[in-house]
């Protein structure tokens, strides 16, 4: 028999109405205007830890994120923006993945990625259901994390002892994927149920479309925010040089040929906008599943979602 019922819990479902106007509230008070953005796109990414999904008859993939039409806002002169809706990944499936998920997403210009993470760590406060939960709020590097939970420097560490660290992984792992194997199964688990957590200055190898640290160039403007175990956001202090961003799309591409995956069109029209000028500008990416999941101490996202 077909169970057609909903997975998710229906007090939790109506608490995730309240939540999504939380938000805009939230935003509302700040001046940052919402928009709604293509689901197709037509380049996807070049990321190679995410997957497009492409439709057959159709040109283009689905966006695995508004990123790359919000900057093009933002060069437009369109100012500080949000968005919250679906985004799509291939082969995202687990307690707390999936293939179509709620994302939400924001900019604010002229701000720095620490005033972005605080930004962040207030919205997810304002959010709860007590307005003042019993979160405490820390904020430690990268590094500091390897060193502290691991004993491991993961800038200074021989890519020997990065292997033998993760004896369990096959050989032809690299090394950032080896670390974030680490960060991911050793690390995570292990941060406190009670506190927010904001990693920040990750290695330039993983900045993606962040700049990097001036003061130490092998360090990226980036940050992750976790509640408890959960990874909710992910942060930059935005590229906006489209040489280097070039540089990194086709280096990206060359890491997924390295792999055996399929490399993917650069987006052209984002290039374009960065050509134009991109106003300094701070951005994140926020799981709002996932949010709910840590909001009501769900075990899985099925359960916070009208149908998994």
């Amino acid at each position: 028999m077909t169970d057609w019922r909903p997975s998710g819990r229906i007090e939790w479902l109506h608490l995730r109405a309240r939540v999504q106007a939380r938000i805009r509230a939230f935003f509302a008070d700040r001046s940052v205007t919402e928009v709604s953005t293509p689901l197709m796109t037509a380049a996807g990414v070049t990321e190679p830890h995410v997957e497009s999904l492409s439709i057959r008859g159709l040109a283009g993939f689905l966006r695995t994120s508004p990123e790359y039409f919000h900057k093009r806002l933002l060069a437009a002169g369109f100012g500080d923006l949000y968005e919250l809706g679906p985004v799509l990944r291939a082969g995202e499936h687990g307690r707390q993945h999936r293939t179509e998920f709620t994302m939400l997403e924001w900019y604010r210009l002229d701000r720095s990625w620490r005033q972005l993470a605080d930004e962040t760590v207030d919205l997810v406060i304002a959010c709860h259901r007590r307005r003042s939960p019993a979160w405490r709020v820390e904020r430690i590097t990268w590094r500091q994390l390897f060193l502290t939970r691991l004993g491991l420097d993961p800038l200074t560490a021989t890519d020997r002892t990065v292997v033998e660290s993760t004896p369990e992984l096959p050989p032809e792992c690299d090394r950032q994927m080896r670390l974030d194997y680490l960060l991911g199964s050793r690390i995570q688990p292990g941060l406190p149920a009670d506190q927010l957590t904001i990693v920040h200055h990750f290695p330039a190898e993983q900045a993606a479309l962040a700049r990097l640290d001036p003061a130490d160039p092998r360090l990226a403007l980036r940050f992750e925010l976790y509640a408890g175990a959960i990874e909710l956001a992910n942060g930059y202090q935005e590229l906006s040089d489209p040489v280097e961003q070039r540089r990194r799309f086709e280096n990206d591409n060359t890491v997924r040929r390295s792999r055996g995956q399929k490399p993917m069109p650069i987006d052209e029209a984002l290039l374009a906008a960065l050509d134009q000028g991109l106003p300094p500008c701070s951005g994140v990416a926020l799981g709002f599943d996932r949010l709910m999941m840590a909001l009501v101490a769900a075990t899985d996202l099925s359960e916070v979602v009208s149908f998994s």
